[in-house]
């Protein structure tokens, strides 16, 4: 098999699994219009490929995507065209594979598809090369974006830096727990007795108010039992506290700073460390910003996702709340997951919230998996990934 021919999905990874896994010369897309005159998609398909380490030949053709005896036709001169080619029945249309079945009847033409449930090739007709194949590729959180049509851009957290704090992340979690109703608060003192100045190192060194102004008019006072056990984390040091009057600390460094004055961190670097700890993922990343390249109507559209993980061919994107969950989080979730990881990916939300009936329902509406408060305190994190990426 020299030619690949691929009816196009709306799934991004229906269109690159199969030539990735089989690398042929070229590949033929069947696909609509829009995308034979898409000059960007077409770009970054073949970015996708070069990025894989390969350069083969990408050929649009223009196709209905409810006609299926134009479907044929096309499909009869392309294998003419190039007679060493081979066509897969995973992705496209419902007419466009009820055409591929009678071209391969009439034709004789190798056709297979692949079991997401089984992670196999699967030989369809004539194709003994795809016959219970199982798929050991591996994507990064990058190469999903990618092949979609997206790009990974910075985020908040420094990913190459979190190594050295990993022993620090449960702590600190085991800490918003301890203070879970006051943390808001805890966070929000620490903000205002630390501004610093755009386009300046903020300053390790803090001193400010025992008592601050919080948010709409209230007063905010320092919650001394809260800081002396960041204290003891090391994630403050050189606490001095003067009752009623001033409170003093050092940040251990510019991490622990971010981290200590934004109220979700603590829950994603958390979850974060849970994906290292279940030893099922190859790619974890906190803070993946993503850049929708060809969003219609924009130049282009950014999203985050607090933490995404690849396992294989399965991204995971995780929204994490530090409050109860709403339908919007729940809608913008499931946009991104079917966007960027097709029908295989999973989706969970993670919140230090009891979840009530309602969000729950709407969450496996979804099909997004729910992890709340009950579920974090007793430690079951690790666990229900595993049960989620069915790897346990």
């Amino acid at each position: 098999m020299n030619t690949l021919i691929e009816l196009y999905d709306e799934r991004a990874i229906e269109n690159i699994l199969a030539p990735d896994m089989f690398r042929p010369q070229r590949i033929v897309y069947l696909c609509p219009g829009e995308i034979v005159r898409d000059r960007t998609r077409q770009e970054k398909l073949a970015a996708f490929f070069q990025r894989r380490g390969w350069d083969p030949e990408l050929v649009f053709l223009e196709s209905s995507l409810f006609k299926a005896d134009r479907i044929l036709r096309q499909l009869v001169t392309v294998g003419e065209k190039y007679p060493d080619c081979a066509v897969d029945v995973t992705g496209g249309s419902d007419a466009a594979l009820f055409a591929a079945g009678m071209f391969a009847a009439q034709k004789g033409v190798p056709a297979f598809t692949y079991s997401r449930k089984k992670n196999s090739f699967y030989d369809i007709s004539g194709a003994a090369f795809a016959d219970d194949l199982h798929c050991d590729l591996l994507y990064s959180i990058e190469d999903f974006f990618l092949m979609a049509g997206g790009t990974l851009l910075p985020g908040r957290v420094d990913n190459h830096v979190l190594s050295r704090y990993l022993p620090d992340f449960d702590p600190f979690f085991d800490c918003l727990l301890r203070f879970r109703r006051e943390w808001p608060n805890i966070i929000s003192y620490i903000q205002r007795v630390s501004p610093s100045e755009y386009g300046q190192i903020p300053p390790l060194s803090i001193e400010g108010g025992y008592t601050v102004k919080g948010e709409h008019g209230t007063r905010n006072t320092a919650n001394e039992e809260a800081l002396r056990a960041l204290e003891r984390l090391d994630f403050i040091r050189a606490l001095t506290i003067i009752p009623g009057e001033r409170v003093s600390f050092r940040f251990r460094d510019l991490n622990t700073r971010a981290w200590l004055r934004d109220v979700g961190s603590v829950l994603e670097l958390y979850t974060y460390k849970a994906c290292l700890d279940s030893g099922i993922f190859h790619d974890v990343i906190s803070s993946a910003v993503v850049r929708w390249d060809n969003v219609v109507g924009h130049s282009s559209v950014s999203n985050e996702i607090d933490v995404m993980a690849a396992r294989g061919v399965i991204p995971l994107f995780l929204s994490c709340k530090a409050c109860d969950i709403k339908t919007e989080a729940l809608n913008e979730l499931a946009i991104l997951r079917d966007r960027f990881g097709g029908k295989g990916a999973k989706a969970v939300i993670v919140t230090t919230e009891p979840c009530h009936s309602a969000a729950r329902h709407r969450a496996a509406q979804l099909g997004i998996a729910v992890i709340d408060l009950e579920e974090l305190k007793t430690g079951q994190l690790v666990h229900r990934l595993k049960v989620i990426m069915k790897a346990e």
